[in-house]
Order: structure tokens, then sequence, then C-alpha cells
């Protein structure tokens, strides 16, 4: 979770975070021609009355006998283009072929559609999400937050397993397509976590990607037996990754945690991704040695760094040097957006060749009352504390919660494009920009050509 190691006593996790979470178009060619002489659909502003029967988005069924799984999703704008065309998905994937015969038709009524999102950092199990409204407790430093989860888990009385399945479904509704989940590991715990956000990802298997980070919020030296948990969630095949925390400044033993995590990583061949809130000079010994053990362990493309409040303010030539070492460890980065002085410069990594990734953190925890597991609106906060005014500052908003965390996790991107994976949500709007400031409803999201939700609600589910 997000906090400020050296936090001094009485600061608010809101201060520590300088307000995360409470700040509430160019057409790719596609698949199939648009038809003739089609006009754009008229766009409806967000948070006017539901449509009438005639516009709303219908489907055929599919007559192909189930030997090729074909859909048609007719009058489609992609990325907000001014004339609907067809997106042609044959198992799964977008394609520029004439559809199969008896393929089934879904009239989209001219809705925008745009690749589904990407959620690269996230806490489903610590969430309270769906559940009675939580009175929180104040708290100061990350030990105290810490104290603070144990007490919520203890008192909701929905295992953590379903609770997690909750908000991971809702994100799917929303247009997530894929999430790195951290997941909180400790004697407090066990592997509760662990094993619950797994029952959660196989639930959820055909709507959501979902990698797990075994994550050692409450220090990996500073808490006996939590080394021994990691190595068990890594050995059992569990986990996806390793995660760690402050080494310096929380768990005050840099070298011994860090040989610890890479350890495990190494020996077990998961990835590694620690949360890193040091600042300054403190951030940036740990950073340099998390680039050192990558490189030593020939780890290159198997570790994140998340949050790297050391990294925003850097003076330029710093900040060069820094993101070609990133660069050529293939260190990849996460930022959540929290305020204009802790995003990471998105802009200026990527042109060194760094991957960042967007994500939501922590949803409605002993940590915070916010968040929504909405990977628009967290494009949409990430744009607010970037003070984008321009249509393609707001678009580099929305990509960096799409592609960005698409590259991150590895997965392809879903571009719309032929040979896309057939990967979207659709919404009614005038442009992309204007989606990302008005976060429209979503009233479909489709995964792998399957429509996987409808208005807010999972489907074949």
């Amino acid at each position: 979770m997000h906090a400020e190691s050296t936090a001094s006593a009485g600061l608010s996790r809101r201060s520590m975070l300088a307000g995360a979470a409470a700040v509430a178009g160019t057409a790719a060619t596609l698949s199939a021609s648009a038809a003739s002489g089609a006009q754009a659909a008229e766009a409806r502003p967000a948070g006017t009355a539901a449509a009438p029967a005639a516009d709303r988005i219908t489907e055929q069924p599919d007559r192909t006998g189930g030997h090729t799984r074909a859909t048609v999703f007719k009058n489609v704008r992609p990325y907000g283009a001014r004339r609907p065309v067809d997106l042609t998905v044959v198992d799964g994937v977008i394609t520029a072929e004439p559809a199969p015969r008896g393929a089934k038709v879904v009239d989209c009524k001219g809705r925008i559609a745009l690749p589904t999102l990407v959620d690269a950092h996230i806490h489903p199990d610590k969430t309270a999400w769906g559940e009675p409204w939580v009175t929180r407790n104040p708290a100061s430093s990350i030990a105290e937050y810490t104290e603070e989860d144990v007490k919520l888990y203890h008192a909701l009385r929905t295992p953590l397993k379903k609770r997690a399945e909750r908000l991971m479904g809702h994100a799917v509704t929303q247009g997530t397509r894929a999430m790195r989940a951290h997941v909180d590991v400790a004697p407090a715990y066990d592997l509760v976590g662990v094993e619950g956000v797994g029952s959660a990802r196989r639930a959820l298997r055909h709507a959501l990607d979902v990698e797990i980070v075994a994550f050692p919020q409450h220090g990996v030296v500073r808490t006996p037996g939590t080394k021994e948990l990691l190595e068990e969630a890594a050995r059992t095949g569990a986990i996806d990754r390793v995660g760690g925390i402050d080494p310096i400044g929380f768990d005050e033993a840099l070298d011994e945690q860090l040989d610890i995590v890479f350890g495990i990583a190494d020996r077990h061949g998961v990835g590694v991704d620690i949360h890193l809130h040091e600042r300054a000079a403190t951030g940036m010994e740990s950073l340099r040695a998390i680039i050192d053990r990558t490189n030593a362990l020939s780890l290159q493309g198997k570790v994140t760094v998340s949050h790297v409040f050391c990294v925003p303010g850097l003076p330029e030539r710093e900040l060069d040097r820094l993101a070609a070492d990133l660069a050529d460890a293939r260190i990849s980065l996460t930022t959540v957006a929290p305020s204009s002085d802790l995003v990471l410069p998105i802009d200026r990594l990527r042109e060194h060749g760094v991957e960042v990734g967007l994500g939501s953190d922590g949803v409605r925890d002993s940590w915070s009352p916010f968040g929504n597991a909405d990977m628009l609106h967290r494009s949409h906060l990430l744009a607010w504390v970037r003070d984008a005014r321009l249509d393609e500052e707001l678009e580099a908003a929305f990509r960096a919660g799409a592609d960005g965390g698409a590259r991150l996790l590895g997965l392809p991107e879903a571009d719309l494009k032929p040979g896309s994976p057939a990967d979207f949500l659709l919404v009614r709007g005038e442009c992309l920009p204007q989606v990302v400031v008005d976060l429209p409803r979503r009233e479909m999201v489709v995964r792998g050509g399957r429509i996987v939700a409808r208005d807010g609600e999972l489907v074949g589910h």
C-alpha cells in the first residue's frame, strides 16, 4: 500500500498520498468496411436517460454450429471514429477476412469501442468493497496501517475469496481485462490471501487475466516467519511474483531483504515486484540496489518497482541516466497517479524504453475509503493530476491504462486492428478524450470476442 515510510506522527494517509484517489483519435484500420454512406451515430451525453429499445445493443445467435466461434460487432466506432465499421471476430481475434456464414451478429448502434484496460497494481485481498460501511481508525505509519489491516480482516464477515472475487468481477464490468494483484503474505494471515485471490482468479478466468504477487506488507525481515511464507508461496506455484517493501525505510535491512526476495525469485523462476515509497537519496539507494541485483541474477524483464516516489522531481540529466539503466535492465515501473508531485514522468521514461503501468492500488480498505477498481476512472485521475488539457494529453492518459499495463504484463495490445485480441468495451460518447473526462457507463465489455459484461453486470459467469 502507499505510505511514506518515514511519515511523521499524526500525518494522515491522505496527506501521505497527497490526496490519492480522492480526486474524484485516431481510428484504427479495421477488419471490415464501413457501411456505404453511413453517418456517425449521434452521441448521447453521459448521464442521460436510458436508451429506447430501438437504440439498445442487440445480438442474433451464432448459427455456425460451434465449429468456429465467430461474431460480427456491427456499427462500432473504434476510438470514436466518425463513421461506424463492423468488427469481425473469429475465435477471439479480430480479422480482416469476411465473417464465416452464420456468425453471430451484435448491433452496437454506433457506440464507441475502446480497448479494455489493465490494472497493473491492485490489492483485492484487503477490500471491503460491497461490505457494510467501515469506520476507519487514525493511523500515520505503515506499521499502524498494517495493524488496521489485521483488524479489518478479522472484522469482515464475508470470506476473503468472495470479497476478492466480487471486486475483481466488478473490475471486469468496468472494462478491465487483466490485473496484477498484490496479496498480503504475513504470519497474521498465513497464505489465506494467496489462496483466496487464486480462487477468484480461477472463477473469473473466462474474463480476466490475473498475476498474483506475494506482498510482504508487514516487512520481509522485521516480521519473523514472512520469508518462509514467501518461499512456500513461490515453491508451490501459487504466485507469479514475489514482492518487497521499502528495504531501508521500513525493513531497515536493504541487503538482507533484497537477498531474500531476489533469492526466492531466482530459485523458483518467479518475477519480482517491490513497493518503493522511499524518497530522495534513500529511495535512489534502494532502486540502484534493485537494478544491480536484477543484472547480477539475469532477471532482466522480470522485475517491477511500484510507486517509486524517489523518481518524480529528479533533475532531467539524472532522470535520463536512471531511465537508461532501468531500460537496460528491462525493469518496469508502476504508478497509481496519487498526485502531481508523486506521479511518475511516464512520457520521459517511455522515451528511454521503460515500461510504465497504471494501477488502482487499494480499494475501500483500511487505508482509505476511496477506490473503485475502475481503470477508466484511474486514467481520468492520471489526466487530472497531470493537468491535461489537450486531446492528445487525455488520450495519453487512456493509453497508460490500456497499452502501458498490457506491455508490463506481457499481453498483446488490444488495438482493435486485425490480429488483435477482441478485448474491448462499448460506451456512448463523441470521442476518446471526452470519454476520459465524462466516464460514461460501460454498456458492454467483450473479452476474446465473448460478451462478459453488460451494463455493469457480469454475464455468462
